[in-house]
């Protein structure tokens, strides 16, 4: 999950696996695949790197449970 901020400056939290586009104009709107839109305050490049951040997350997670431990 990353967390974002909508434009009343409440923090919520989304699933970037959802998200089917992004569009800037100016304000940063996310369109899930469900249909539903979010309005958020992070521009499109800072909402790019949070994305990016957390897909490394996942990957060095699903590194650090594949590696044996020593005994």
């Amino acid at each position: 999950m990353i967390t974002l901020t909508r434009l009343d400056h409440t923090r919520f939290a989304v699933n970037p696996d959802l998200i089917e586009r992004v569009h800037e104009s100016p304000d940063t709107t996310l369109h899930m695949v469900d249909g539903r839109v979010y309005n958020v305050e992070e521009s499109l490049d800072e909402l790019i790197d949070r994305i990016v951040a957390y897909r490394a997350r996942v990957l060095a997670a699903a590194s650090a449970l594949s590696v044996p431990s020593e005994r």
